[in-house]
């Protein structure tokens, strides 16, 4: 079986890509669903050093359009990249966050199966247009609706549930809850300052900043203040616009191996859709058999790894996919980003050095394809913001819903 590499891959920046009138509250779009697609395409493309006649399919990965923009069937968009795509085919993925992630598995099976030489893969969303409550309902869809999403569970109520168990499963007190969540964001916040494509570069990079920023000013407004303790609003991710898209080949077709690297494992693991039916409401058990099935793939350990893009919808569930990667040991992921590991100068990995879904922002159908095209830029020597210390192995750990779907993927360079 021919593995798989991505030769190309570009990120557009993310944020809010909307005006409001402030009289009227009429939002105008000032980035569109089908720009970021074309942007996206056509940049990876060109980064791949090929031509759109050479791409041989396109899997998009997208998670609401029809919701957020009202337009389905979005795979075709493609063609308007350029004329040369037109008759290729085109389908779309929806694994919720996960989306673009498991659109590239289609590609990486694709390549495998033979019958392709060249896929592009392209990651969107645009979720500005929506007013914040509809926004919230529509990511409710994610969610298990008879259980969740129609009892008025939103998504920071659900990871809340894991943050709630990590807390009592290592008995942990407030004060130590808090500071391990104000320093997962700070430190995001930090990368994301150096990020030139990131949603929020100005983010609070202190727990000192964060911690102010919890105190009622004199209009008795609070400026993080509590979504669903213990989580906070400096505790989730942004809502946020984007595009991101790789191409991928076989490894046997690379012709340039420093531009060139390996999806050397992956794993997908999806858990039940419910959390009410979940034992272990403190761990990520689907994602930590997501692990164990790519590092297997790959032949390598955790120690191995150099850097990691994980999925900090919350700052929670960045403790839980360190301890699912196997950086940290169970109950121990918090207390070791209190004692200042995980950074650029880490010796062991470095996590989030493009700030994250925290600060890079978190356009959901575009996360995936993000985080695996940051880290081949990383590896290839390109790195967008932060460098990391060593770029060898680098792992993406993306997940839909409330971390049901958990895709990890071990990128190495050729």
């Amino acid at each position: 079986m021919s593995k798989a590499s991505i030769i190309g891959a570009y990120n557009t920046e993310f944020g809010a890509f909307v005006t409001k009138d402030k009289s009227t509250g009429l939002l105008t779009d000032t980035k569109t669903y089908y720009d970021m697609i074309i942007e996206a395409g056509r940049g990876a493309i060109k980064d791949s050093g090929l031509e759109a006649k050479d791409i041989d399919a396109v899997f998009v990965g997208s998670c609401s359009p029809g919701s957020f923009n009202n337009q389905e069937h979005v795979a075709p968009l493609a063609a308007e990249i350029d004329p040369a795509l037109r008759f290729k085919p085109m389908s779309r993925a929806e694994c919720a966050c996960a989306s673009s992630t498991v659109a590239l598995y289609n590609a990486v099976y694709g390549i495998e199966s033979g019958r392709f030489k060249n896929i592009l893969v392209i990651g969107v969303e645009k979720m500005n247009l929506l007013p914040t409550a509809q926004m919230t309902t529509v990511l409710a869809g994610s969610s298990h609706w008879p259980s969740e999403g129609s009892k008025g569970w939103s998504f920071p109520m659900l990871f809340a549930a894991y943050a709630k168990g990590y807390q009592a499963q290592y008995q942990l007190s407030n004060a130590q809850m808090e500071q391990m969540l104000y320093t997962v964001g700070a430190l995001c916040y930090k990368n994301g300052m150096e990020n030139p494509l990131a949603h929020q570069r100005k983010g609070p990079a202190s727990v000192a900043e964060i911690m102010a920023l919890n105190e009622l000013d004199a209009k008795g407004r609070c400026k993080n203040m509590m979504i669903a303790a213990p989580l906070r609003l400096h505790d989730c991710s942004l809502v946020s616009d984007g595009a991101a898209a790789l191409v991928v080949t076989a490894t046997a077709n690379v012709s340039n191996k420093h531009r060139a690297v390996e999806i050397a494992g992956i794993g997908h693991s999806c858990e039940r859709l419910a959390e009410n039916v979940r034992p272990n409401m403190y761990e990520l058990m689907a994602g930590k058999d997501a692990a164990a099935k790519a590092y297997a793939e790959a032949g390598i350990k955790a120690s191995d790894i150099n850097l990691a893009e994980v999925h900090d919808c919350f700052t929670i569930n960045q403790i839980l996919s360190t301890e699912a990667l196997g950086f940290s040991v169970d109950g121990r992921g918090g207390f070791d980003y209190l004692d200042g590991r995980f950074t650029r100068d880490d010796k062991q990995v470095s996590i989030n050095l493009s700030g994250g879904l925290k600060s890079k922002g978190h356009p959901v159908g575009a996360t995936g394809a993000s985080m695996h095209a940051l880290i081949y830029k990383q590896i290839i020597g390109e790195a967008i913001g932060v460098k990391a210390r060593q770029a060898d192995i680098g792992v993406a750990y993306n997940v839909g819903g409330s971390s049901v779907t958990n895709c990890v993927t071990v990128l190495r360079k050729l």
